[in-house]
């Protein structure tokens, strides 16, 4: 009898110990940690808050988002700061790729740009493409016509360079022709939102990204209303590149991929498409899976093809 019972209890101890085997190895690890730099027009719409409780609890990765403007995160990724850069500027990132910094670049969304201002629309440029907007908002400004203020990011971000791309469009030199031209033209130095907030303040005009737009007229009472909202310039295109290896061997490139191929997938191009249905009526951007090919112009870039992790 008792060797029965000695028996009996080493098989129970032995059937402890393999439970608590098994929960040790059930429990959830900690998670590993992806650092993006973003710009505040994408940021100050809450995606990216969204996505990242979203990612942490279905493949346990933590986004660390630092938001600024797009020359300042470029700057921070330049300086092996993150490992993801997320921004919306063509044109710097083409330079940061040819320099040898991003790899992997891959489109995500888009949206569009617009000029809000005040309901009465003072300069009367309603309806007209942003370079004849602009056109006229500047000889009114010069003119000294009261009620005529324009606000400009003035950071080198994404929607800053796209503003400058629209005065070059219209015929002018932004450094020698616009920026310091007057108190009608006034820039702020600030993000997305910030920006916004004076421009209301102000009753002036200003060029944004139409989600963070809808965002703070939505959530804090801005009173700025669509002014121009049609125009080849106005396209807004966001993309993402991962920091290369090559330059910063820290990088963390296997989440960084993860990440990447995740915003491109269907799951992700559902995410992102869904995003502010719910609270706005309509999404505050369209996922590049939408399109035919991407790679066409006007957005040329490539937004379907898994990326593979990048090596040193």
């Amino acid at each position: 009898m008792k060797k029965v019972l000695r028996v009996f209890g080493v098989f129970l101890i032995l059937i402890a110990i393999v439970c608590a085997a098994g929960c040790v190895s059930t429990q959830k690890q900690e998670p590993t940690q992806l650092k993006i730099a973003t710009t505040t027009s994408l940021y100050d719409t809450g995606l990216l808050d969204a996505a990242q409780d979203y990612y942490l609890e279905k493949y346990n990765v933590d986004l660390l988002i630092t938001s600024q403007g797009t020359g300042k995160a470029i700057a921070s990724a330049k300086n092996g700061d993150v490992d993801v850069l997320l921004v919306h500027s063509p044109s710097q990132e083409a330079a940061f790729i040819d320099e040898g910094y991003g790899v992997n670049h891959r489109g995500i969304a888009y949206n569009y740009f617009i000029i809000v201002g005040s309901a009465d629309d003072p300069a009367g440029i309603a309806g007209m493409t942003p370079e004849e907007g602009v056109a006229k908002l500047k000889a009114l400004g010069d003119a000294g016509t009261e009620g005529i203020v324009f606000v400009s990011r003035g950071d080198n971000s994404g929607t800053h360079s796209a503003e400058k791309a629209i005065w070059k469009s219209a015929g002018f030199n932004n450094t020698a022709q616009i920026t310091g031209c007057g108190p009608w033209y006034k820039e702020t130095g600030a993000g997305m939102g910030d920006s916004l907030t004076t421009t209301g303040q102000l009753g002036a005009y200003i060029l944004t990204d139409e989600a963070t737009y809808l965002t703070y007229k939505k959530n804090n009472n801005l009173p700025l209303e669509v002014i121009i909202d049609e125009g080849a310039s106005l396209l807004n295109r966001y993309s993402i590149m991962t920091i290369s290896p090559a330059k910063y061997p820290d990088t963390n490139v296997k989440d960084a991929t993860d990440f990447t191929n995740w915003l491109i997938s269907k799951d992700g191009q559902n995410f992102i498409g869904a995003y502010g249905v719910e609270v706005y009526g309509k999404p505050l951007f369209t996922p590049m899976s939408t399109l035919n090919d991407s790679t066409l112009p006007p957005f040329n870039i490539d937004c379907k093809t898994p990326v593979v992790i990048p090596t040193a």
